[in-house]
């Protein structure tokens, strides 16, 4: 039974207070058993928690209780177990980390495609596909069509950019990465750097496995998550590392705390 409710969330807003909120965050959570990862910054935040119902609920809405974060949007899977070991909210200076100034989604962001609409999208042969993921988050499974920038970190995606040539061949680019978060700065940068047509997969695959049917779907694989889990299928059912590919088992093993794990390595390194 399936009693564990598992929710990812983030958000770009303004939060001049952020350091503040660290201390009470944790306590809050941990009231209610609620674990995982939070990531605080001047910028928003960004984070997955999981825990019975009722606490992951109150969480929530405590984050919501505040006028910044009264928008805060979170998408949903259930397990039947915890998938984190315990509670942390970290401060940091961005909530994905693309090291690059001046990058505000709130100012400026590519094109939000729900998930209904991003099959025609994407098979589009004028339309270029990049997942802005890392590359063991790819090899566990990806869009027909997409481009892999073989980044071990999201801060490599800009450079990886300035040297893909199937980028000047095509107008349009739609991107995508978990949860959507990547993107937004990604979107973002691009537009900045002279792209005009980008879009993105609003939600990100988390939002595609579960509003699109797994016969319509064009997701091959499985889909890279950062806690215990390891991986989803396209019913958000965990899969516990029952299959890993090759060029992921660099950090997966029987130890391994695989959100430290897997967020050191990638968008959240200060």
């Amino acid at each position: 039974m399936n009693e564990f409710l598992v929710a990812a969330l983030y958000m770009f807003t303004p939060l001049d207070d952020f350091e503040a909120m660290r201390s009470p965050l944790k306590a809050y959570c941990e009231e209610r058993d609620v674990r995982g990862s939070l990531l605080l910054a001047a910028e928003g935040i960004n984070g997955t928690i999981c825990g019975p119902e009722a606490g992951v609920r109150e969480v929530l809405a405590h984050l919501r209780s505040d006028p910044r974060l009264a928008g805060l949007q979170h998408k949903e899977a259930w397990t039947h177990r915890h998938v984190f070991k315990r509670m942390k909210v970290r401060l940091k200076q961005e909530i994905v980390r693309l090291a690059v100034d001046g990058i505000d989604p709130n100012e400026i962001v590519g094109e939000y495609v729900k998930p209904e609409d991003w099959n025609a999208l994407i098979s589009d042969p004028d339309v270029v596909v990049i997942d802005t993921r890392n590359d063991y988050e790819f090899a566990f499974g990806t869009f027909e069509r997409a481009l892999n920038p073989k980044t071990q970190s999201f801060r490599e995606f800009p450079d990886w950019v300035e040297g893909e040539d199937e980028l000047q061949k095509k107008p349009k680019v739609a991107m995508f990465c978990t949860g959507g978060i990547r993107c937004e700065k990604a979107t973002a940068w691009m537009l900045k750097n002279g792209f005009e047509e980008v879009y993105h997969l609003e939600g990100g695959i988390l939002n595609y496995l579960e509003k699109v049917p797994e016969a319509d779907s064009l997701w091959k694989g499985e889909c890279f998550v950062f806690d215990d889990r390891v991986s989803v299928d396209h019913q958000l059912q965990p899969r516990w590392g029952e299959w890993v590919p090759e060029e992921a088992r660099h950090i997966i093993n029987e130890d391994t705390d695989y959100e430290t794990t897997a967020r050191s390595e990638t968008e959240n390194k200060v």
